[in-house]
């Protein structure tokens, strides 16, 4: 099973990126959970996701402890405690950052693990004009961790997408995952 906890601020769509995840990872034959917490559920306001994924059946139903992977949507958060709780040293960091991922690595003071960076807001700004990071960051997720196929997500992004928005939003979010996915840095 992997864990995985997501840190962002409402309006960034952290909470519909982990919710993306689920239904593509269920699309791609997996078990999956994705759950939101919030505290003041305000536009800005610091929250966690969570998402499982697994071969077998899910059993837990907790808030996750100690993640395999923590995606940071918001680079403001980086130096936040909160982001680094319970981390372990074969923790994977995926960081929305215009910073190196070796920066990065310093901000969050873990030197084990693998930090990885991509600058998801630029992204965002360049390919939709609006700072809603959360199709980049999915995109570069999936690049570092390869939890599942690109295409798997893309297919199940276009199917989310196409219900709310038309097909040129829908468009722009594939060419934000897919730059991601090529521009996403390790410190390595």
């Amino acid at each position: 099973m992997i864990e995985i906890r997501w840190h962002g601020r409402g309006g960034q769509g952290t909470v519909t990126a982990a919710k993306m995840l689920a239904d593509a990872s269920l699309q791609g034959g997996k078990y999956v959970q994705a759950s939101p917490e919030y505290g003041a559920e305000r536009m800005g306001a610091p929250l966690r996701a969570f998402n499982r994924i697994s071969d077998e059946e899910i059993f837990l139903h907790c808030s996750i402890t100690n993640p395999d992977i923590v995606v940071v949507v918001d680079p403001s958060l980086v130096t936040q405690a909160a982001v680094t709780e319970g981390v372990k040293d074969s923790t994977t960091f995926v960081v929305n950052s215009p910073l190196s991922a070796q920066e990065v690595r310093k901000l969050l003071k873990f030197n084990a693990g693998k930090v990885f960076t991509v600058d998801a807001t630029k992204i965002a700004l360049e390919t939709f004009g609006r700072n809603i990071p959360n199709t980049p960051m999915l995109g570069a997720l999936i690049q570092v961790t390869q939890i599942l196929e690109k295409d798997t997500l893309v297919t199940q992004l276009k199917k989310s997408l196409q219900k709310k928005f038309g097909d040129k939003v829908v468009q722009q979010n594939v060419n934000a995952v897919e730059r991601a996915f090529q521009e996403v840095t390790s410190d390595e």
